[in-house]
């Protein structure tokens, strides 16, 4: 059993190798806007093309989000597909309440985590008398001064 467990912290280290360097591009608005994400989804270039300003800013704003949206799915997927192996050797090693009785499924125990929103906050969350705001706010929008 330690020997699978070994096994697998060695094949986590290399996966995590592997996710670090994934990147992911699309395109929008007739390849006029090109973005690239990084393994985590963030943006880490933008490209336009030399007649990108025949477009409104609004239509820049509206397609850069989507191409990012669309790249981060794609990379997100991508590293979903590098831990199918370790997931299912994981799955096939027995748990901790089928060794030793009466012991917790920890696995079953384990919160999920809410998918995070793909749209801006809604305005009416945030105060407008400069308290702190009542959700998430980003740490560049607390560099304006």
């Amino acid at each position: 059993m330690l020997d699978g467990l070994g096994e697998q912290f060695r094949g986590i280290a290399e996966l995590q190798k592997e996710r670090a360097l994934l990147t992911a591009t699309a395109t929008a608005c007739e390849e006029r806007i090109e973005v690239t994400v990084n393994a985590d989804g963030l943006l880490i270039a933008t490209r336009f093309t030399d007649d990108v300003l025949q477009l409104s800013l609004e239509e820049i704003a509206t397609n850069i989000t989507a191409a990012v949206q669309s790249a981060a799915a794609d990379v997100a997927a991508r590293g979903n597909e590098l831990m199918t192996p370790l997931l299912e050797r994981r799955s096939a090693l027995p748990k901790l309440s089928e060794i030793i009785e009466g012991a917790p499924d920890l696995g079953a125990m384990l919160p999920t985590a809410p998918a995070p929103p793909t749209v801006p906050p809604d305005p009416a969350r945030w105060p407008i008398d400069g308290s702190a705001p009542r959700g998430p706010r980003s740490a560049v929008a607390d560099n304006d001064d």
